[in-house]
């Protein structure tokens, strides 16, 4: 056996226990993954997917056989995590699979913003920190971006006070 290659956590692997798919992060989910699973998300899904998950991303807007579904319908809402791992790892329908160009690390990491985007899409008044300001602050930009460079943000500054300075 290959070095590597002994997989003995099925989970994080296949996303199933038993046959059915699993509803937990074989991880914690922390800024870090999120910000990873957007990177990776925006990359592989998004050309499809769109960058909120509605289904009407680039591809489809240009004719493609079949749109995707929205990660925001109730079906997607309520599917376990391990259901989108098997997708992105087995395919499903038209979409092909993408075990060989997404490692497992990562697939989990864009699983984890799928839900992200999905609670974004559904949140109430409820969700919201105490404290919070709705809607909040806008971005300040450095920098904004040509279109194939990202926006650049500009730095937090402690108190509101340097920024009517």
């Amino acid at each position: 056996m290959a070095r590597g290659q002994l997989r003995e956590d099925t989970y994080f692997y296949t996303g199933k226990i038993g046959n059915n798919p699993g509803d937990v992060m074989p991880f914690p989910v922390t800024r870090e993954v999120l910000e990873r699973g957007r990177e990776r998300f925006n990359i592989f899904c998004a050309p499809c997917h769109s960058r909120v998950g509605d289904g009407n991303g680039f591809v489809p807007s240009r004719g493609f056989a079949r749109k995707p579904p929205s990660y925001h319908i109730e079906r997607l809402r309520k599917a376990p995590l391990g259901y989108f791992f098997d997708v992105m790892t087995e395919g499903f329908g038209i979409m092909p699979d993408y075990a060989s160009q997404i490692p497992p690390q990562d697939r989990w990491n864009i699983v984890a913003y799928v839900r992200a985007l999905q609670l974004s899409q559904n949140a109430t008044m409820a969700d919201v920190p105490a404290g919070q300001k709705i809607p909040s602050e806008p971005l300040k930009f450095r920098d904004a971006g040509t279109g194939a460079s990202l926006p650049v943000l500009l730095p937090e500054t402690n108190s509101n006070t340097e920024e009517h300075k």
